[in-house]
């Protein structure tokens, strides 16, 4: 099950250092924590990770409780990254172990996202000598290329 965007922002302040049974943490500070829980995952989507969050229509609108849809394989790197961000607000500075955990995390998902694009031939180029002439309408080279479906901005529908 995914977390809630609470327990990501929770994580995030333990990381920095506001462990929850020690510190009481303000709702200005937890509101703080969220926008740019929210301002962080938008960058994310626009550069091309998208993880499934649900993006507020508006600053404010956004709820704590609310899942974050996020994979498992998400949650580490995005409150590590959130720690950073809220860190020099809070008058923190966090660990260089931090950072390269949050560094590494993010390039994991990166990793993960990276899917390379399929490659068409063009065409001009021949069907060559194990092409059947009669399956494609007595045509000698290769088939159109296939125009992905796009979707708007997001790319391309893929069926499963």
């Amino acid at each position: 099950m995914a977390w809630t965007k609470r327990q990501l922002v929770e994580e995030a302040f333990t990381e920095v250092g506001y462990a929850s049974y020690v510190f009481d943490l303000q709702a200005e500070q937890i509101q703080m924590a969220l926008r740019r829980l929210d301002g962080m995952l938008a960058q994310w989507n626009a550069s091309g990770l998208r993880l499934s969050y649900p993006l507020p229509g508006a600053p404010g609108q956004s709820d704590l409780d609310q899942s974050s849809n996020l994979p498992d394989a998400a949650d580490e790197a995005v409150y590590l990254n959130l720690a950073i961000r809220i860190a020099p607000s809070l008058g923190k500075v966090v660990s260089v172990d931090t950072k390269m955990n949050a560094k590494a995390a993010h390039d994991r998902l990166m990793a993960l996202a990276a899917q390379p694009g399929e490659m068409q031939m063009p065409r001009t180029m021949p069907a060559g000598a194990g092409q059947k002439r009669w399956r494609y309408n007595d045509d000698p080279f290769v088939r159109r290329p296939i125009e992905p479906l796009l979707a708007g901005p997001d790319g391309p529908i893929e069926f499963t």
